[in-house]
């Protein structure tokens, strides 16, 4: 198998930095590609769908919530995380196509509420296969021991980058280095 382009990158800090261990590229450098290829290879429905980047999650929030299939602006903000301005932006966009509503809250007045239309639930519904046939061809090439290894992994360094850092720079300083950066 061919070396990827981290090997390389290793290997070339190794030369020059021999004091240095550059070990750890060659799972965040991974990580970081893989996350860009994945975008690539994800993206191709929700776009064919006219949808943007982010406004599939909205809908996804909304369809899993279950009928009435209604969030808030902050509960949408937290089950995304993203702020609620970013929310907003979305919203207004899948408003504009019908895609969603926005009424007052029942329950505050003065809250608003973001509901699926029926054409969103339909489109939902639609996406969310395509999304989920497409993400099994993506893992297609692994085994079913290979796929439940890399989900312990992943959500073994997922717990790990996620939790607060017990002392210096590292993890979750809410800086991440570009593979350019390496």
């Amino acid at each position: 198998m061919p070396e990827d382009r981290v090997t390389e990158i290793v290997r070339q800090w190794r030369r020059e930095r021999p004091d240095l261990d550059p070990s750890p590229l060659l799972i965040i450098g991974r990580v970081q590609r893989l996350a860009e290829a994945l975008d690539v290879a994800l993206r191709p429905p929700f776009a064919a769908a006219g949808l943007g980047n982010g406004e599939f999650d909205v809908l996804a929030a909304l369809r899993r919530e279950g009928a009435p299939f209604r969030l808030t602006p902050g509960q949408l903000s937290e089950r995304m995380l993203v702020t609620t301005g970013a929310v907003t932006k979305r919203v207004d966009r899948l408003i504009a196509r019908g895609l969603v509503s926005r009424s007052v809250s029942e329950v505050d007045a003065r809250g608003r509420v973001v509901g699926l239309t029926a054409a969103g639930v339909s489109l939902t519904d639609q996406l969310i296969e395509e999304h989920l046939t497409n993400e099994a061809g993506i893992l297609g090439g692994l085994t079913d021991g290979d796929r439940a290894a890399l989900e312990r992994l992943l959500g073994a360094l997922l717990r790990t980058v996620a939790s607060p850092p017990t002392s210096g720079a590292g993890r979750g300083s809410g800086r991440r280095a570009g593979l350019s950066e390496l």
